[in-house]
């Protein structure tokens, strides 16, 4: 993809993002507790994507970790709560300021490096760092710029774990491009991956491991009236039965968290 291309990319991106940090309530950043220590050490057999990509995270108490866009800063704030020291990178200098400011609130006040820059061009050394750790970034990235500056930055023996949405079913594809309506917090470059994308993504890691969340059905569920949401907990875990007993389901799952090493 030419340079030309990418910078657009981003620029669009920017926009998009700055339209999300203007819809986010700053009004009380201070966080809930109990949310918090869902993450501190979450199960193996959790039923949540989100909670199983902290799980894999591991004791990370003195480790370099770089968070690979860190958006609002939800997520900067429980690493930092686990001890990590983090390289927080977004291209949005509104998100960021989102961000520090959630940190602020909430007492936290060292480990933290927050850096505005490009996800394609990781404005960090080689082998600098631990882990990288990325929730829902990589299906706003080009794949082929991104890998290898993933690689770049790890140490030998580094690991880099995503949590991403996933349609390989070309069907669904077809039926949720039916739907008219785009959030204008989604860029155009924005997509789901496939399976294969991130294997491929994975292609120059020694290591690599995936695991499937959320059939179909519980993407409707999270679209009910919120009187009607009560039922999205029994859906996760009817998913993760599922997925357990027949795991060629994860075909149509829509949502992967997959770990590579270095």
């Amino acid at each position: 993809m030419s340079k030309a291309t990418i910078q657009e990319w981003e620029r669009v991106e920017v926009e998009r993002s700055a339209v999300e940090a203007g819809n986010t309530d700053t009004s009380n950043m201070l966080a809930n507790e109990n949310n918090c220590g869902r993450y501190m050490s979450p199960p193996e057999d959790t039923v949540y994507p989100l909670e199983y990509s902290f799980h894999l995270l591991g004791d990370v108490r003195g480790k370099t970790v770089l968070e690979y866009g860190c958006g609002d800063g939800s997520n900067t704030l429980i690493l930092a709560k686990r001890g990590a020291l983090v390289k927080a990178l977004d291209i949005s200098p509104d998100l960021i300021g989102v961000a520090r400011r959630r940190l602020e609130a909430n007492g936290i006040r060292e480990g933290v490096e927050f850096i505005v820059g490009s996800a394609h061009d990781i404005p960090l050394a080689e082998e600098s760092v631990d882990v990288v750790f990325g929730i829902a970034i990589l299906h706003h990235l080009d794949l082929a710029l991104s890998s290898p500056e993933v690689w770049r930055v790890l140490r030998p023996g580094g690991r880099a774990i995503f949590h991403e949405p996933v349609r390989n079913s070309r069907l669904i594809k077809f039926i949720r491009g039916l739907i008219p309506y785009q959030s204008p917090e989604v860029s155009p470059y924005e997509r789901p991956l496939t399976d294969r994308e991130l294997e491929t993504y994975a292609r120059d890691f020694s290591s690599y491991r995936s695991k499937a969340f959320l059939l179909p059905t519980s993407s409707v569920v999270t679209v009910l009236p919120p009187l009607e949401r009560r039922f999205i907990h029994q859906s996760y875990r009817m998913d993760a039965a599922i997925l357990k007993r027949v795991p060629a389901l994860g075909y149509y799952a829509t949502v992967r968290v997959v770990e590579m090493v270095k």
